[in-house]
């Protein structure tokens, strides 16, 4: 393999496109490796180059994924799932030293965007926006008591990641119930509106907003988006301009953002391509060639806002075969 622009995506899973569309943009420049821990992750068979590894909580598995840039020449590395942003964040030392870029902002953010009580305090420090948001039941409790905040609520895990363990409840006991089964909940008042996907990137050079796609959420599955609709806003693209400035991001990130009775609400941030990306390539909104033109060492242009309105996204299920 000689000295190409070969990049390395971890944890593929079933994100075929994302895959797909590095290929795409590195055609004739270099490489896409990817790694799982399962060798059923459809994604595999999509690269030029894939690894079955080690799962990410065990011991060695940094040490195996190093060796993989280091032997294979890798450029830059980027992980699809939540728990690997904050060991590439952790680690960016080690793989600078062998020559590997980890797209991922810095630990600190990255840990922020998984500690959605952290980043209800941020947003609130700040002054942007936010859905109400508990860790102390008494605090809740009298906030009802006084007509601050009414039923339903979601509780859910503090640093919990792609829905798993949300429950909507209507009564204290159902509150109580939660708490006392499970640590570290906390409790989120009800947004009755519509929801926004904001797929935005933040040039790894310059460190300034590039470029937002804004989706509005039509239907849900699993904690990803199944069906959207590209919008363009220019408040909300001013809002995301003002709260990536303000946190620090660098890279690709996935924003929820709630609009109740005409105002945007900041809701959720992952620091990596969100499911519902595809949306925004399909229209244009081309991330994978903003990414190698930072490796590159260019600086991208502000593409904010140049995309088509009104184009729709639909998920349908696609199958994968191989024999071993």
């Amino acid at each position: 393999m000689s000295n190409e622009m070969n990049i390395l995506i971890l944890s593929c899973g079933t994100r075929n496109k994302i895959v797909k569309y590095f290929k795409k943009e590195l055609a004739g420049k270099g490489l896409v490796l990817a790694t799982d821990c399962s060798n059923l992750a459809p994604a595999l068979y999509e690269a030029d180059k894939h690894f079955i590894v080690p799962r990410m909580d065990e011991e060695g598995y940094l040490d195996v994924i190093l060796t993989l840039c280091k032997e294979n020449r890798i450029k830059a590395v980027l992980s699809l799932i939540d728990p690997e942003l904050s060991l590439l964040a952790e680690h960016k030392q080690s793989f600078l030293e062998v020559g590997t870029v980890p797209i991922v902002p810095e630990i600190d953010v990255v840990e922020m965007c998984f500690d959605k009580y952290m980043m209800y305090d941020f947003l609130i420090k700040n002054g942007f926006k936010t859905i109400k948001s508990y860790i102390d039941q008494e605090e809740f409790y009298r906030d009802v008591e006084a007509g601050v905040i009414n039923y339903p609520v979601f509780v859910k895990p503090v640093k919990g990641s792609a829905s798993i363990n949300i429950s909507k409840v209507t009564q204290k006991e159902d509150v109580e119930l939660l708490f006392s089964r499970f640590d570290n909940l906390m409790i989120q008042e009800f947004m009755d509106g519509s929801e926004y996907g904001v797929d935005a990137y933040i040039d790894m050079i310059s460190g300034e907003l590039v470029s937002t796609f804004i989706k509005e959420k039509l239907k849900m599955r699993a904690g990803e988006t199944d069906k959207s609709v590209s919008i363009k806003d220019e408040k909300l693209f001013e809002l995301i301009k003002k709260f990536v400035k303000k946190a620090g991001f660098k890279g690709i990130i996935d924003i929820d953002v709630f609009k109740v009775n005409g105002e945007y609400y900041i809701s959720e941030v992952n620091p990596r391509f969100g499911g519902g990306y595809p949306h925004a390539y399909e229209s244009g909104v081309n991330v994978p060639g903003m990414i190698i033109k930072n490796l590159d060492e260019n600086v991208n242009v502000d593409v904010i806002g140049k995309y088509e309105e009104g184009i729709y996204m639909m998920k349908y299920n696609e199958i994968k075969l191989f024999s071993k």
